[in-house]
């Protein structure tokens, strides 16, 4: 996982990303490996990182990774 222990987010934005997160797990076909998770919250967390704030963006940019990746 890329570090990112220098990162602060407001608890408004952790909120933000731990919802994102489940929403985009819930979409997973079982079972969810968590290789898939790890890329996910990778993604988030890189997105949030960027100013995204918006939990349907975080999710919508987290899958479309994930997608691309497995390709």
């Amino acid at each position: 996982m890329k570090n990112f222990s220098n990162a602060a987010f407001a608890p408004d934005v952790i909120a933000a990303m731990t919802a994102a997160l489940g929403d985009a797990v819930a979409t997973l076909p079982e079972p969810v490996h968590s290789a898939h998770v790890d890329a996910l919250a990778q993604s988030i967390l890189r997105t949030a990182s960027n100013g995204e704030r918006n939990v349907a963006v975080l999710q919508r940019m987290a899958l479309m990774e994930l997608q691309l990746a497995e390709r």
